[in-house]
This record gives structure tokens, sequence and C-alpha cells, in this order.
């Protein structure tokens, strides 16, 4: 079968995007699973322990995730004992997220992952920043 040059995998941007987004979600697997949590909670956690007492909405923003993937990560992140959701006083429809002691815990144990992951990827500091850059292009709206 004849197919065009813009239908072959190799032609595709959006593949190896796919493809290392994958393998630095992988790289990261092994450094999580000690602390009990995966990745999309550690990047919540990123964002939390840069600004506890965040609403869901503005997680969801930072995250660039909508709120039927968030919720129940939410949900299980609130039973292992480590965020506490509760309702605004202001605004009873908003949800306000918490560290507990234990989710504040959690930053010491988890803060020497980048620096981890860091040394797993052959980047050197400039393409990183490029790469970084690029992305955060590709996301602007």
């Amino acid at each position: 079968m004849k197919i065009d040059e813009s239908m072959k995998l190799d032609s595709q941007l959006c593949f190896p995007l796919y493809a290392a987004s994958r393998k630095i979600v992988s790289l990261y697997t092994p450094h999580l699973k000690p602390l009990g949590i995966t990745y999309t909670q550690y990047i919540m956690f990123l964002v939390l322990w840069e600004q506890d007492g965040i609403t869901v909405g503005d997680l969801c923003k930072r995250l660039m995730l909508d709120t039927g993937t968030v919720t129940p990560m939410l949900k299980n992140t609130e039973k292992q004992g480590l965020i506490k959701r509760a309702r605004s006083e202001e605004d009873e429809r908003v949800v306000v997220i918490t560290l507990t002691d234990e989710g504040k815990a959690l930053y010491k144990k988890a803060r020497d992952i980048p620096s981890r992951i860091g040394s797993c990827v052959k980047l050197n500091k400039s393409e990183a920043v490029a790469l970084y850059k690029t992305l955060y292009k590709l996301l602007e709206e």
C-alpha cells in the first residue's frame, strides 16, 4: 500500500513527544514507588508544596488536567492521609486542598528526585533549557 509521507509514523511530531513523555514518566516511577505516590500525584504535590491551600480549579489549571482526572487522584491521596479537601468558607462550591503533616513531610523524602532524574536524562543544561522552552511554546494557547 502506498501512503503519503505525512501519514508515516516517522513524520509525526506527536509520536516522539508521546514516547518521550512516557519515557520520562517511567524514569520517575522507581523513585516515587517507595513514597507510595504516582507521577500525577507527584506533580500535584509539586504544586501544593509551592502553594498549599489551592482550589481544585486552580490545581487543574496548573496541571493542565480536567477535574475528571484530578478528582479521583485527590480522593486516593486523601485516603492516604496526605491531603485534606474542604469546602471554601467563602463559596461552598469551591473545594480547597491542603497538605496534612504527612503530605508536608513527603517533601523531604522527594526533594532530591529532580536531581536524580536529571542525571538520567541525556541532555546538557542548554539542551534541557531549549527543550523546556519549546515544549511550553507548544502548550501556549
